[in-house]
């Protein structure tokens, strides 16, 4: 049996005006190291190359961003990033100064013509199930490297793996935009 024509009128689909939408905050992250000339080095663990991405997701990203190095094996933040062994050892890789050596580590290891990047953003912590090192799920460590210091805050998240990952990318560009917006150094 063949199938009948259809004869309906098509569809018709209203289009309005958008409201007004606020910039995302990777946006503008990208926005402010624009304008400042400033670049940026990100390693992580526990995003797995999530921050990253958020970041290159915007468009005029790359005059501004190196690269990213996931360094989720915990060897790979010593022997790539420069976190020191012992530290890693004795505390294990969720850690503050862990993220600040990360921060640091990037800085360099993403160097271009010998020049480390303005910013270093690191994240390393426990996304789940299960703890780590001692650690306990949601424990997060995000650390920020530029040539005047370093600086690491420490997050308590909550929720399943997906929801913590993606919280700790949000608190990250949050820090990004709270570094960005003072207005004499970092």
């Amino acid at each position: 049996m063949a199938a009948e024509p259809h004869n309906a009128a098509p569809a018709t689909l209203e289009v309005t005006a958008a409201p007004e939408v606020t910039a995302s905050p990777a946006t503008a992250v990208i926005a402010a190291l624009t304008e400042r000339k400033l670049t940026i080095a990100v390693a992580e663990s526990l995003t797995g190359g999530l921050l990253v991405a958020s970041l290159v997701a915007v468009p005029g990203a790359s005059k501004v961003v190196l690269g990213g190095v996931v360094a989720y094996n915990t060897a790979i933040k010593a022997s790539v990033l420069g976190v020191d062994r012992t530290l890693l050892e004795s505390r294990g890789a969720v850690d503050p100064d862990v993220a600040t050596q990360m921060a640091s580590g990037v800085r360099t290891a993403l160097a271009v013509d010998g020049r480390p990047a303005d910013i270093g953003i690191a994240t390393t912590g426990v996304a789940g199930p299960d703890t780590q090192d001692g650690k306990p799920v949601g424990m997060a460590f995000i650390g920020i490297a530029t040539a005047e210091g370093v600086v690491s805050i420490e997050l308590a998240m909550s929720g399943d793996r997906d929801t913590i990952r993606s919280g700790v990318v949000s608190e990250s560009l949050v820090e990004l935009t709270r570094l960005l917006s003072r207005t004499a150094g970092f």
